[in-house]
């Protein structure tokens, strides 16, 4: 099974401005996702893809591998397929892994975990999933939640609480049932990935923001595999704090 990673990343950004470039102990962040990437066990090959040049000449110092997209993507979806498409024109990739590049600690064996779903034939698209254990994060809207089958196929992604508990306190729901983060990390069969970006924008997608729920409403199906280990991502400069040391 021939995987590759790739970590798409603009410069542009509302929150933080130059956010792939921060410095986080002494590396930028991009760098730091890369070798981070690098060390998974399933991927033949990192990308870093990108619209913007001081991006690019950074990812050269430090000697990564680095494809130049286009500016007018609404997704790191959409990036990601570009750079299939371009760098990979006769033999495609059978798993496509879109890594999130403002995670700069990510764990190798979350890659390893998503990949690993694609022993299955049936698996089109997988991600991950970590029990909820708090109240907060289980009533935190920025926080995706998931609920997903025995067959673990998502039934559907949200920003609300799901399910909803009948009859309890809120504050008493997270003992009554099992919730669950999703963890955005994607994986894709090429021919999967392709056919997702040619789908337009979807009515729940519009409504939650959240572009995973097109692919359901198209009857698309999404692997959920669990993981014990917490993603720490930078939204804004201030949660840099959290890594240093």
């Amino acid at each position: 099974m021939y995987a590759i990673g790739i970590i798409p990343v603009r410069y542009a950004s509302s929150r933080f401005p130059g956010k792939p470039l921060a410095i986080i102990n002494g590396k930028s962040m991009i760098q730091r996702v890369y070798e981070q990437s690098l060390k998974s066990a399933m991927l033949s090959e990192v990308f870093v893809a990108t619209d913007d040049k001081r991006i690019l000449n950074h990812v050269h110092e430090f000697k990564g591998k680095i494809v130049m997209t286009s500016e007018s993507h609404k997704s790191g979806t959409e990036r990601c397929n570009e750079v299939v498409e371009k760098s990979f024109k006769t033999k495609k990739p059978d798993i496509i892994v879109n890594i999130q590049g403002d995670e700069p600690y990510i764990n190798p064996s979350q890659i390893d975990k998503v990949v690993s779903c694609f022993k299955s034939q049936n698996v089109q698209i997988a991600t991950l999933a970590k029990k909820i254990v708090s109240v907060e994060v289980l009533f935190d809207s920025n926080i995706v939640k998931v609920v997903f089958g025995k067959d673990k196929k998502a039934i559907y992604f949200s920003r609300s609480p799901i399910p909803y508990v009948r009859g309890k306190e809120s504050k008493d729901w997270i003992n009554e049932t099992d919730f669950y983060k999703h963890i955005g990390i994607y994986a894709y069969r090429s021919n999967i990935l392709k056919s997702i970006c040619e789908l337009g924008p979807s009515k729940l997608e519009k409504v939650e923001s959240l572009e995973q729920l097109r692919w359901l409403e198209n009857d698309y199906s999404i692997r959920v595999e669990l993981t014990d280990f917490e993603s720490h991502s930078v939204d804004v400069p201030e949660d840099i704090l959290k890594f240093k040391g």
